[in-house]
């Protein structure tokens, strides 16, 4: 959600209408950025739920009972099998976001590539979408990901929803797709058709959006040496734990830097004591600090991944899973910094690739020159004039 936040401001900014479809944490993220925003499932977190079950690597009774209430049991079940989240997010969140829409009058739906409840609504409202990418490590612009754009045409959930909920046959039409991507790391250049089903594709400029804090006056000043930070995000640690983590954070200590470490107070308190140069800041989003930073160690998450593209900061990646390796990837190929398997790192490893991300010139310069492509493209102010404009066409 994170990364569409901007966008949803420029909606708002250019007098539009907007309702914020979501559920669980992110009901509470979506208000604090200033946005109307409905629970769609409510009285229940299924992302806690998720992560629960993926633990205990067992079945969910809540979801167990979910399903044999919704009369679909055999879609929960398969929810809970697929090993990716969405097609559970797409099961619990497409009801309530279809009702939400038709209150509100909704005329256009908004979705994410990968969160096919989007769709979903929209064909049951029958409006237009705009899909938009959210990833700077793929889009279904890709080869090996267009047939992934077409995974829940008609794959179980889909078709359980549809019988349930009567949603019409048929897909929405799509005014747009958007690749936020900067084109040396595989975005567009200009607008381009699909090659499969020509609807365009736009460029969009990625706008870094990770909450909204009251910025600490130490990081406004650029630091007497280079300022380096560290996170693993909130999920990594969960699935993960923080081995990696107390690699970093000892290379680190060890060499003359700042260290801003933002992690949670959990992993706080697995870590021990810290060394002199580490500054333990919680959940300080990343962009408060990194316009004055040097370095910036990660886990590979998307979003983490774009916001030191759009400073100018080179990165160490970490990845952990999901689409991580393939973010790390697209780093170590536009030669904005270097990666590593968390699994088989070490203390002189890190400690040689960060001094090497502080001292050689030519990631800065390659970041630099990210940075420099994504100022250039189009701004998400400009995506939502050019879609609200083709909404009754």
């Amino acid at each position: 959600m994170l990364p569409i936040v901007p966008l949803i401001w420029a909606a708002r900014a250019a007098g539009h209408e907007v309702l914020v479809a979501t559920t669980a944490e992110m009901t509470d993220v979506g208000a604090r950025a200033g946005l109307p925003v409905v629970d769609v499932f409510p009285e229940h977190d299924v992302w806690d739920v998720l992560l629960r079950g993926i633990n205990a690597r067992e079945k969910s009774p809540e979801l167990e009972r979910l399903g044999v209430a919704k009369g679909m049991s055999e879609a929960y079940e398969k929810a809970t099998q697929a090993g990716s989240p969405f097609g559970l997010f797409t099961l619990t969140m497409t009801e309530g976001t279809i009702d939400a829409g038709r209150a509100f009058g909704a005329d256009l739906v908004v979705h994410t590539t990968d969160h096919a409840a989007g769709r979903l609504a929209a064909v049951a409202l029958g409006v237009p979408v705009l899909e938009v990418g959210n990833r700077v490590s793929w889009s279904s612009r890709d080869g090996d990901f267009r047939d992934g754009r077409n995974f829940y045409e008609n794959d179980e959930i889909t078709l359980a929803l549809r019988d349930k909920l009567g949603i019409p046959d048929g897909w929405p039409r799509v005014i747009a797709r958007i690749d936020p991507r900067a084109p040396s790391m595989g975005g567009l250049v200009g607008d381009e058709p699909d090659k499969e089903d020509g609807v365009p594709w736009w460029s969009m400029r990625f706008v870094p959006f990770n909450g909204g804090a009251v910025v600490p006056e130490w990081a406004l000043r650029r630091p007497e040496r280079p300022r380096v930070g560290v996170t693993l995000g909130t999920v990594v640690p969960i699935m993960s734990g923080i081995s990696s983590l107390s690699v970093v954070i000892e290379a680190l200590g060890a060499l003359d830097v700042e260290v801003v470490l933002a992690t949670g107070q959990t992993d706080l308190a697995e870590l021990g004591t810290l060394p002199a140069n580490v500054r333990s800041v919680g959940f300080l989003p990343l962009s408060t600090f990194l316009p004055t930073a040097s370095l910036m160690v990660h886990h590979g998450g998307s979003g983490t991944t774009a916001a030191p593209l759009h400073y100018g900061v080179p990165q160490l990646v970490l990845p952990a899973f999901a689409d991580n390796p393939m973010s790390a990837q697209r780093v170590v190929d536009r030669g904005v910094g270097l990666s590593h398997d968390p699994a088989t790192v070490d203390v002189a490893t890190v400690r040689s690739m960060a001094e090497r991300l502080l001292t050689e010139p030519g990631f800065r310069a390659a970041a630099r020159e990210v940075s420099g492509e994504m100022a250039t493209q189009p701004s998400p102010s400009s995506i939502i004039e050019r879609a609200t404009a083709l909404v009754g066409q």
